[in-house]
């Protein structure tokens, strides 16, 4: 048969597919915790160092080692300024799994652009399985609470996580876009550009204001790279559908509309959410004047939070729905990546750890004009890694779909990196 075949060729990437399919179980009930997912991505990381020692070669090149080691630097001295030895073992733990060890993992791991196309399409697979679940709840009324009805689309996740099922189906929607514009053959661009259209409507309903905006600069970054004219005719069609779905249909008009307003009046008049958002940053701006260069400590930021923040910032943020009852969940963070790196890590754990992903980003974009048959892979993986860096202006790491900000950077990190072609085995 020819499925035994196919599945023994692809046998050294599926434990990175299993990684993205275990997304998709139903999360506990405080929403934290190790999850399936991270426990199989220690097993990635384990099969890729058995892979490689079986292989008896060098793994990675010196570029790729320095740029996918730099975080440790300085993820080991924000550990050692931890307030106690707890904190600092399992803030290092977290960054070094999400960092440095499952990329470097998936970057060992894929072998080629078809080994690629496999972990990209099971994110587009992982999205539209999160995707509709987040429709029928949205529909429902059996989704997260918002504004009072049980509407807002978590898919798995919970409302503990609102933030899951949203970076979710982004990275599907990024993803798909990818392929649609760039795979070789016509039925794969056909399907990935019904894949991304279908996704935009759980996207629309998850009320991520910050997956959003990453997911629009993204897919527009994509589009150009394809040409201007092409990306002109693909964004026109996209408002078509949008008007179709949102305003002919009436599909969450209402709720929609006054989400999008938000965005941009979110100087003169944000809602509570904002100005927890404004005065959390704040707080971690006052930890990083305090100690520049190191940082608080990993895991010190709630500590340090009050000390720092205005009488400005509420208490928590209510949650509930989709089956959970009513908790007011605690701000431990600023939601801000880039700003929980300069508080905790200080200056240095944000040009090792940030540079390293700036520079993988600069390397993907210049290799993107000899990709060949590969471009599909690479334009995919430019745009998740793009939609990553920027959804961190609005989000930091946190939850179960942590684990695809890794998937991500390897994917990306496969690209960037040298190695012997995009079409052939390392």
């Amino acid at each position: 048969m020819p499925l035994l075949p196919a599945l023994r060729r692809a046998a050294p990437v599926l434990p990175v597919v299993a990684v993205v399919a275990l997304l998709g179980l139903p999360v506990g009930p405080d929403g934290g915790g190790a999850t399936p997912a991270d426990a199989a991505s220690g097993l990635v990381v384990l099969w890729a160092a058995v892979r490689t020692a079986r292989q008896a070669s060098r793994p990675l090149t010196r570029t790729a080692a320095v740029l996918l080691g730099l975080p440790v630097v300085g993820i080991a001295v924000a550990a050692a300024g931890a307030a106690g030895p707890g904190d600092a073992l399992a803030g290092l733990a977290r960054y070094l799994q999400v960092f440095v060890l499952v990329p470097i993992a998936v970057l060992l791991l894929l072998r080629d652009r078809r080994d690629a196309r496999l972990v990209l399409w099971s994110l587009v697979a992982l999205a539209l399985g999160q995707g509709a679940l987040g429709v029928h709840q949205y529909l429902t009324g059996t989704g997260a609470s918002y504004q009072g009805a049980d509407i807002r689309a978590v898919g798995t996740f919970g409302p503990q996580d609102v933030m899951g099922m949203a970076a979710v189906v982004a990275f599907g929607v990024v993803t798909a876009t990818g392929l649609a514009l760039e795979a070789p053959a016509r039925r794969q661009r056909a399907v990935a550009a019904g894949c991304a259209l279908l996704l935009l409507v759980p996207l629309a309903v998850s009320f991520s204001r910050g997956a959003w905006i990453a997911t629009a600069v993204a897919c527009g970054a994509q589009l150009l790279l394809t040409g201007v004219r092409r990306a002109a005719a693909v964004c026109a069609a996209a408002v078509a559908a949008a008007v179709v779905l949102v305003g002919g249909l009436g599909v969450g008009a209402t709720a929609l509309q006054e989400r999008l307003t938000s965005i941009v009046r979110v100087a003169d008049a944000p809602d509570q959410s904002v100005v927890d958002r404004y005065t959390l940053w704040a707080a971690a701006t006052g930890m990083w004047r305090e100690h520049p260069v190191t940082g608080v400590g990993l895991k010190a930021f709630p500590a340090y939070r009050d000390g720092h923040a205005s009488l400005a910032l509420s208490s928590g943020s209510d949650t509930g729905g989709a089956g959970r009852a009513f908790r007011r969940q605690p701000l431990l963070s600023p939601h801000n990546m880039y700003l929980l790196l300069l508080s905790e890590q200080g200056l240095l754990g944000l040009l090792t750890v940030a540079g390293s992903w700036l520079a993988l980003l600069v390397r993907a974009l210049r290799r993107l004009p000899g990709a060949g048959r590969a471009r599909d892979c690479a334009t995919a993986a430019c745009g998740l890694l793009l939609w990553q860096l920027v959804d961190f202006a609005y989000a930091d790491i946190g939850g179960p779909s942590t684990i695809l900000t890794s998937v991500a950077l390897g994917l990306a990190a496969w690209w960037a990196l040298p190695h012997a072609s995009p079409e052939t085995p390392r």
